[in-house]
């Protein structure tokens, strides 16, 4: 996958993300959870665009650790509205399921990166 799909993807996510939470009942609950789950799903796709214009390995590194941070607290706050009983498990799986997909991807990414980082200051 490259820079641009990814970047769709992480966009993606913030989008049904937005979407869902206008689907939530009204209650503090959900718009404690809602309003936790907005800021991160909607931070993964903003911090990795700013990865991609990172200036150095080091600084791609720290802003993808935060896309990893970000979309695994979006995995949290997901799976509380399940725990909640505010959404069904069944309507959510395809978001659960991409969340933890980029996760995932970033996760991979990081290893590498910091592979690389390491070879480079090695020589």
């Amino acid at each position: 996958m490259n820079e641009e799909q990814f970047k769709a993807r992480t966009r993606q996510l913030g989008l049904d993300v937005i979407r869902l939470i206008e689907t939530l009942p009204q209650g503090a609950t959900a718009k404690v959870l809602g309003g936790q789950l907005l800021r991160c799903a909607t931070s993964v796709g903003a911090n990795y665009r700013a990865a991609c214009r990172a200036q150095s390995t080091a600084a791609m590194i720290a802003k993808l650790s935060i896309v990893e941070e970000e979309a695994d607290e979006t995995l949290y706050w997901l799976e509380m509205l399940v725990d909640t009983g505010l959404v069904s498990r069944d309507p959510l799986q395809p978001l659960l399921s991409e969340a933890n997909a980029i996760t995932a991807m970033t996760v991979a990414s990081l290893k590498t990166l910091r592979a690389k980082l390491n070879r480079q200051s090695k020589t």
